[in-house]
């Protein structure tokens, strides 16, 4: 690996580090009460989170085992071991079986938490996809349509959330109305724009402004085809989410423990060490990928031709409109379009890559995190005849990079604060 490539996946790895479970839960967690600690846990770092609360009670605290218990919905291939915590591996972005039990199930241990007990909800990224738990009248296979229909219209997070969660009895709050009783502590890793607590892992317990005329306008606004038991939820004053000033929430709180800004900072450290001028873009950026990675490479070209030594860092995540058959999430696109704008510029290395350790993919823990390109990735796209452009036009980046040998392959990171994009322009 040369240097630039090794200082990028430096960069890297310093954004995943300052939102691990493992080195950040823990100071956050608060006091046993007076009755058990039910742990529910939605999401990438499900798992971690759960294990790292585990140790603090057990272990630093001395708690009772027989007051720990709980259940932590992850994704395939990210679990980790527990000892009072049940994990259970589900699907994502397209729900499945596992997660549909694990949400009945959770919805079920809430309700029986008492005003001694104390619910410690943790959550980061994935989880509205982990707890699917479809309103009356609404089909498993429904709610997947959606999913599906939702994740290829190019709509950003927070709109698919918005539908998500008037489709749930679990979202929008509904979590904490089941688990009312208990004193309620929901601690949460960000992996969203603007760290919205309604938006991460669609509220499950916090107020949700969004409403069911929102959710109704976006299925109009990207003409998405949904079945018409799902037009008709939608429609159904019974499914609006919770609101603010709601009694559910009399004894609930809510804490971001890691945030992308976090993760970005960590980021711009590492590169500010190595001697780069450094333009921050942001955490929250949005956007579809193609375009972003246009403007971004502008941004590059122009400081290349200034002479600067500058790295070009953003966070934030991006969408993809799906319009051909291939295979790649926003980093990958994101990456592929820097490949065609940046193609014969000398001094260019990026990566662009999601912190939870998949980009898009089909669920496996083996998917890409993402990709990375430099002078090979050029060399090597001259050398076989890759069309960057025509791979874009069917959305096909993983098959580009993989021809090249540029994925990103870190395997899951057990967090999630959303993607990490580094472009490194040096003097030549």
């Amino acid at each position: 690996m040369n240097d630039s490539r090794k200082l990028l996946r430096s960069i890297f790895d310093a954004a995943v580090a300052a939102a691990h479970p493992d080195s950040i839960l823990a100071a956050h967690l608060p006091p046993a009460p007076k009755g058990r600690v039910i742990v529910l846990a939605a999401g990438k770092g499900a798992a971690a989170m759960a294990a790292a609360a585990e140790r603090h009670y057990l272990d630093d605290a001395g708690l009772d085992p027989q007051r720990l218990l709980g259940l932590a919905t992850t994704r395939h291939g990210h679990a980790v071991p527990t000892r009072r915590i049940k994990v259970i591996e589900a699907g994502h972005p397209v729900p499945d079986e596992a997660g549909l039990r694990a949400a009945e199930d959770t919805l079920a241990l809430a309700a029986t938490a008492t005003a001694d007990d104390l619910l410690l909800v943790l959550l980061s990224g994935g989880g509205s996809a982990n707890w699917i738990a479809p309103v009356e009248d609404v089909s498993f296979a429904q709610k997947q349509q959606v999913t599906r229909a939702l994740l290829r219209s190019g709509a950003p997070i927070g709109e698919i959330n918005t539908v998500r969660k008037h489709l749930s009895r679990i979202k929008g709050g509904r979590l904490a109305r089941a688990g009312r009783h208990a004193q309620i502590v929901t601690l949460a890793i960000s992996d969203v724009p603007r760290d919205e607590p309604a938006a991460i892992a669609s509220g499950p317990t916090v107020p949700d402004p969004t409403t069911l005329a929102d959710a109704r306008a976006i299925v109009a606004r990207y003409n998405l085809d949904i079945d018409d038991a799902v037009r008709r939820a939608l429609d159904d004053p019974h499914n609006e989410s919770c609101k603010p000033g709601d009694a559910t929430f009399a004894r609930a709180s809510f804490s971001l423990i890691a945030t992308p800004q976090d993760s970005l900072a960590a980021a711009i450290t590492v590169a500010e060490r190595a001697g780069y001028e450094i333009a921050n873009l942001g955490s929250d950026l949005e956007g579809e990928a193609r375009d972003v990675a246009y403007a971004h490479a502008q941004l590059a070209l122009k400081a290349r031709v200034e002479g600067r030594k500058l790295a070009i860092l953003s966070g934030g995540e991006l969408t993809v409109t799906v319009r051909g058959n291939g295979h790649g999430g926003p980093n990958q696109e994101y990456a592929l379009s820097l490949a065609q704008h940046l193609d014969g510029a000398e001094g260019m290395a990026a990566l662009a890559a999601d912190t939870d350790g998949a980009d898009g993919g089909a669920g496996s823990a083996t998917d890409p995190a993402g990709a990375m390109l430099d002078k090979k990735t050029f060399a090597a796209m001259h050398a076989q005849g890759l069309d960057p452009a025509a791979y874009l036009a069917n959305n096909d980046a993983t098959a580009f990079f993989a021809a090249t040998d540029d994925l990103l392959i870190t395997g899951p990171t057990l967090t999630n604060v959303n993607d990490i994009r580094v472009i490194l322009v040096d003097r030549v």
